[in-house]
């Protein structure tokens, strides 16, 4: 989707005074925090007849200015090649009326801009001081007059009246703060209890949905009567449990003062669908998500490749196979990180060969899943005859893949599926498994407080579950296209 450009024109006024300096706080090329003050016209860019020079790769060599003018300080850009964003906007024109944020390209360098504060008009008011001083002082009543002291007297007997009634008030007032404030205490020891028991709810569905699935492999050994009975025994107490944590959550989120916005609940509904309860998720990942929301609105991509799936008629493909793995179908866009739906992709060389095909199997695991790399194997080319390139036999080996990295080492983690399958096995799962075996203790979160994963990781996961949350609602985000998944859930799974 093509960004819009935010154009602001100031409107015709009269001739102000010059505004006061303008603050810019900045990260230097050495990664140093700085601080400069301008009163007049300045350059910003990595040129070096900036005024103020960044040096990064997303800067132009003059991206914006930064003049005053008619009172107020105005941002312009400067035909910059990627573009000043405020806002996740990317802007021509507009002035500084606050606390401002610019980002220099959508990857690009931060400014923080502060305006000088806005004079404040003052005005005299009457002071009550000088006429309390003339009826109320402490001063000789021989020196007032008859008017002064009678209203002395009423003066004294009102505030006698009042502290009386001041004083009942106050123990009124005090009993009603006694008994709101123990009911709030009991009302927030409820909820806390109610919070505790939708996590430990949570946890046991986790547990036991990997105990389906194990049971479900060991089908291929043993089919007996018995197991199946089990795995449908087991498959009963998850619907009780799911049940029961809907409910919990329900009354959780009820009784929140602030309520979630639309895209922050399909957010949480998406955190839960990949296997985390949207009651323990770190504070800040709402907004971790948001941000590269933000990246897919300022590219095409998203809807090229949307596009590209729809033309092509890789979702239901795709869904069943997902679902057929009881996968969430959602892990549809992590072909959509991997090659943006291309069947014919081929990645770079690497150490393990060439990655190739919409889900970009590498030789030896594509063998493991039963796909047969083709006589270019070696070579960065398309292949006709490799299976990776043929989208159903690839599909149905990724989705089988996934589905073995969520049972044995991601614990059912939709979050810690991506890391693994993008990082490979050699390096995610590794850290996986000196992390204890159940859920409670392997999840996304604390594969990042323990140990350090690629940025590429990292971008490769949020790119994923942003792009996952986008597509339950399109529009709802500025983009013009429906729900791939929508509509593919009376397709019957694969069995």
């Amino acid at each position: 989707m093509h960004n819009e450009r935010l154009t602001m024109r100031p409107a015709k006024a009269p001739r102000y005074a010059a505004p006061g300096p303008m603050r810019v706080v900045f990260t230097d090329g050495q990664g140093a925090r700085r601080a400069q003050t301008f009163t007049a016209p300045v350059v910003i860019g990595r040129g070096q007849d900036c005024g103020l020079r960044i040096a990064h790769a997303m800067v132009s060599r003059h991206h914006l200015a930064l003049s005053p003018e008619d009172g107020t300080w105005w941002i312009r850009d400067l035909q910059s090649s990627n573009g000043t964003l405020v806002g996740g906007r990317v802007i021509d024109r507009m002035p500084v009326t606050g606390e401002t944020t610019v980002q220099l390209g959508a990857d690009g360098p931060v400014l923080h801009l502060s305006p000088p504060a806005a004079p404040r008009e003052t005005r005299r008011t009457v002071s009550l001081e000088d006429i309390s001083k003339h009826y109320f002082d402490r001063q000789s009543p021989d020196a007032a007059g008859e008017h002064t002291r009678m209203i002395r007297r009423a003066y004294r007997e009102q505030r006698l009246k009042q502290r009386r009634v001041y004083a009942f008030m106050l123990s009124g007032v005090l009993l009603l703060l006694l008994m709101v404030g123990g009911f709030a205490l009991f009302q927030y020891w409820q909820l806390e209890k109610t919070r505790e028991l939708a996590k430990e709810t949570f946890y046991e569905m986790k547990e036991l949905e990997l105990h389906i699935a194990n049971l479900e492999a060991s089908i291929e050994q043993d089919a007996s009567a018995a197991v199946r009975a089990r795995i449908a025994e087991s498959k009963r107490l998850l619907a009780g449990l799911r049940e029961r944590y809907d409910a919990f959550v329900q009354e959780v989120q009820a009784s929140r003062i602030i309520k979630f916005s639309s895209e922050d609940q399909i957010i949480l509904h998406m955190a839960r669908t990949f296997g985390e309860t949207e009651l323990d998720l770190p504070d800040d990942f709402v907004a971790e998500v948001k941000r590269y929301i933000r990246k897919w609105q300022a590219t095409p991509r998203l809807e090229h490749a949307i596009r590209r799936l729809h033309e092509n008629g890789y979702a239901p493909i795709i869904y069943r196979e997902l679902v057929a793995q009881e996968l969430p179908p959602q892990f549809l866009y992590l072909a959509l990180q991997e090659s943006g739906f291309r069947q014919d992709a081929v990645g770079p060389p690497t150490r393990y060969g060439h990655a190739k095909g919409m889900w970009q199997f590498i030789p030896d695991t594509a063998r493991r899943y039963g796909l047969t790399p083709g006589p270019l194997q070696h070579l960065g080319r398309y292949d006709p005859e490799d299976d990776r390139h043929n989208v159903a036999k690839a599909t149905k080996a990724a989705a089988r893949y996934l589905k073995d990295i969520y049972r044995t080492d991601a614990q059912a983690s939709g979050l810690l599926v991506m890391a693994s399958y993008n990082w490979g096995e050699g390096n995610i799962i590794k850290r996986l498994r000196k992390m204890p075996e159940n859920p409670r203790e392997r999840n996304f979160w604390k594969l990042l407080r323990e140990h350090k994963i690629p940025k590429e990781t990292y971008d490769y996961v949020f790119y994923i579950f942003s792009a996952a949350v986008i597509g339950e609602n399109p529009r709802l985000f500025g983009f013009d296209f429906d729900n791939p998944v929508q509509g593919l859930r009376q397709i019957p799974a694969i069995r």
